[in-house]
């Protein structure tokens, strides 16, 4: 297209450089010939290499902080030590949060609960989690993960986006601008929340796409009939009549998008016809009713009630098998600073069977070879008391230097425990691995390179781990 020189609408130099670099450079060839393709056409984009060991990704995020030391890292030295104060050489002057920052006294204490090993590589697992401990030799675990963040919204916004403040790409939307769809008729990025729970909020820009386009936004889908708000037709509008309200529309926004030369216009109608095809697709994904009586036996009777943690973990195995790249649970109430025995019985039971039957349901259908789980929060909890300690009712504070979380599937080592902490379960003493050394062997494993993805905006360029990151080679099988 020909625009002239005095024309409002012409870009100036460095628009234009934007729009292509960032739009056909960026979304690429993986993209517009697809990823597979260009593969084997030796004509990939620089962020993508040729030895991808998985195609798509499962979160299972654990919001509010699960208690490491009471469900993986078992720390015998605590329970002997029960009532003794946090040493101040272990503590190393290190910052505690506004909630026990100002306790005089921080008293040590120990996991109520019994810890024994399992599997074949041994790997100790707390009472609370007996389906996980089944795959102890499917998962590596680690345990020395670490955070920059202290409080629940940076924390989760720095795992989801590689930031601390919000308006950053989420991982899936970077996951979905990189390698783009392998279904045309679902989203890339879906994200599926457990109905009724309570505790910290989430909020949309944690599955926002921030700078990128708006198409990589995380579709998230209600457990109701409704599965996507204003999918379906109004009242008297038949498949034929938004078909042909859809084609007039969209012959309009190129009309403008050739005058104004404004790409929002091209992401516009991506969204409309991606809204047209989940009218049939979304039904048929979440419709659970074709599913076998040992599905629900494996996942547990949970997964017969739309919206429950269960459910989503069923739901999150049927988008994958169908090409979604990057399925997002979330799952709430893991702040445990009170009530931590009673509570954290809870969570595990809405929880671990269901996280454990994913796993083995994936293999059973030969999909985690090529499907990555992961199970974790934002940070950890202390191993001391918030407030007076009470052994049926004590809380934990929040904890970054040290917390566990749990991989398994494509290029994951199976049945490995990553890492040391000390024996207060403070510091990390051996394998340290942070945020960005997470998103950046996440990245890697899916055969992009972290360092090379990257978006131009507001003069530089932005990648999801920022100028940190390095792979964390022994967890890769």
């Amino acid at each position: 297209m020909n625009i002239p020189l005095d024309s409002p609408f012409r870009p100036s130099r460095r628009e234009f450089l934007n729009r292509f670099g960032g739009g056909l450079g960026g979304i690429a060839l993986a993209s517009l010939i697809g990823e597979s393709q260009a593969r084997d056409q030796g004509t990939l984009p620089l962020y993508l290499t040729d030895s991808p060991k998985a195609k798509r990704v499962i979160y299972l995020f654990q919001s509010g902080g699960p208690s490491q030391m009471d469900l993986y890292d078992y720390k015998p030295r605590l329970k002997a030590e029960e009532g003794h104060q946090l040493p101040d050489e272990v503590r190393g002057g290190q910052r505690l949060t506004g909630m026990s920052g100002n306790q005089s006294s921080l008293p040590l204490v120990g996991s109520p609960f019994t810890f024994s090993r399992h599997g074949e590589s041994g790997q100790w697992f707390s009472e609370l989690l007996p389906y996980t401990a089944k795959i102890a030799d499917e998962i590596t675990v680690i345990k020395t993960m670490n955070t920059d963040a202290i409080n629940h919204g940076p924390g989760v916004t720095f795992f989801q986006t590689g930031s601390q403040l919000g308006g950053r790409p989420s991982i899936g939307s970077w996951l979905s601008y990189g390698l783009g769809s392998e279904n045309a008729n679902l989203p890339a990025f879906v994200v599926l929340i457990t109905k009724g729970m309570k505790g910290q909020p989430l909020v949309s820009r944690l599955w926002g796409s921030g700078f990128l386009p708006g198409e990589h936004d995380g579709v998230r889908l209600n457990p109701d009939k409704d599965a996507v708000l204003y999918l379906n037709n109004p009242e008297g509008i038949d498949i034929k009549t938004r078909r042909a309200m859809l084609d007039s529309l969209g012959a309009l926004h190129r009309l403008h998008r050739e005058e104004s030369g404004d790409a929002a216009l091209e992401t516009r109608i991506a969204q409309y016809e991606m809204g047209f095809r989940m009218q049939a697709s979304i039904p048929e994904a979440t419709d659970l009713s074709d599913e076998p009586e040992s599905t629900f036996r494996l996942y547990g009777d949970d997964a017969r009630t739309p919206g429950t943690y269960a459910a989503n973990c069923l739901l999150a195995r049927r988008l994958a098998e169908r090409g979604v790249r990057f399925v997002q649970l979330y799952h709430q109430d893991w702040d445990h600073h009170g009530g931590l025995p009673g509570g954290l019985k809870t969570k595990c039971r809405e929880t671990d069977q269901a996280s454990a039957a994913l796993v083995i349901d994936l293999k059973q259908r030969g999909l985690l070879d090529d499907t990555i789980v992961i199970w974790g929060g934002e940070f950890g909890r202390t191993n001391y008391c918030q407030g007076k300690f009470n052994p049926a009712s004590f809380g934990r504070d929040h904890h970054p230097r040290c917390f566990s979380l749990w991989m398994a599937g494509g290029g994951i080592r199976a049945g490995y425990s990553h890492g040391l902490t000390d024996d207060y379960c403070y510091n990390i003493v051996d394998g340290g691995v942070h945020v960005y050394d997470f998103q950046a062997t996440l990245l890697h494993l899916l055969g992009i390179d972290h360092e090379r993805l990257t978006y131009f905006y507001q003069g530089r360029h932005f990648r999801l781990t920022d100028v940190h990151g390095r792979i964390v080679k022994p967890i890769l099988a």
